[in-house]
């Protein structure tokens, strides 16, 4: 059977590639397939996770052995057929590609071609430009940032001369109590 991949990118609104891939080919094949045709480098550390119909992660396939405890479930890109857990129409993969970032694309299952194969694949679409491989260390700080866009732990957040002293709430505080917390 065949896998019509559907891959986008949240960076490039462009940027759109349409993958046919066997579905007896391991997770690994995948990744260095998108690697390669994207022109991005094999020396960086990657990682798929199926998600949920909402894109919450759920279960990983990494590039080697994280570690896992053994009572979860840990799958090995290079011992890992697509097969074994992309079975229907519309499920979703996250591929992260800059682990530092947490960038990377999501990549939805478009259709199942039953009665073909394919030896090695093939990008079958491809419109725009992908984003660089790695963010810059200023590109990667601004993704961490929160929805703000200030830091969580800048010292401004907590200026004192934003504290309106008559909205604190003395009643029932006893000094001596929170004395003895130190």
């Amino acid at each position: 059977m065949v896998y019509r991949l559907l891959m986008l990118s949240d960076e490039n609104d462009f940027f759109k590639r349409e993958i046919q891939i066997d579905s007896e080919a391991t997770f690994l094949e995948l990744n260095d397939f998108i690697l390669d045709s994207l022109g991005y480098a094999h020396d960086e550390l990657t990682t798929f996770h199926l998600c949920d119909e909402d894109w919450q992660k759920e279960q990983e396939v990494t590039m080697m052995d994280m570690g896992m405890s053994s009572d979860e479930d840990s799958y090995l890109m290079s011992e890992t057929a697509l097969e074994d857990l992309l079975d229907q129409k519309g499920q979703h993969l996250f591929f992260v590609f800059d682990m530092l970032s947490e960038r990377g694309f999501f990549i939805e299952l478009a259709e199942l071609i039953p009665g073909k194969s394919l030896d090695k694949p093939v990008v079958t679409h491809a419109e725009g430009k992908a984003p660089k491989q790695l963010a810059s260390i200023e590109e990667a700080a601004a993704r961490s940032a929160t929805p703000t866009g200030t830091d969580a732990w800048d010292e401004d957040v907590f200026d004192e001369d934003s504290i309106d002293e008559g909205d604190i709430d003395l009643e029932g505080f006893d000094i001596a109590d929170a004395e003895s917390l130190y």
